[in-house]
């Protein structure tokens, strides 16, 4: 004699498939999303770090040169300085609008997901 399984059998069989197929997919969205934020990250730090050493050199460059012009060696170095100053004062007294489109750009590519 041949066993016959219940249609209930059968629907909770399915259903435990389902949930399997999908603990599946989210874990594979959740790898998705965080390799797309970690290479976002490393791009932009590779980036960053080429900037930061391109503008390191034209700012020794531009001292020299200023302190060149102005008579004295350190005085474009001063004025260099006074600028980065100034230039740090802004981007504290913006540093709420920056954070927010910060986050704004990270939590869009976390849910950016296709």
């Amino acid at each position: 004699m041949e066993e016959t399984t219940s249609p209930v059998l059968r629907f909770l069989e399915g259903v435990g498939q389902y949930g399997k197929t999908s603990l599946e997919l989210l874990k594979l969205r959740s790898i998705e999303a965080t390799a797309e934020a970690s290479s976002w990250f490393l791009s932009r730090l590779i980036s960053l770090l080429a900037l930061l050493f391109f503008v390191f050199s034209i700012s020794v460059a531009a001292a020299l040169w200023l302190g060149e012009l102005l008579g004295k060696g350190y005085y474009g170095f001063l004025v260099l300085a006074s600028f980065y100053g100034l230039l740090l004062i802004i981007l504290v007294l913006l540093r709420s609008r920056i954070r927010a489109r910060l986050a704004d750009s990270i939590i869009t590519s976390l849910t950016n997901i296709p």
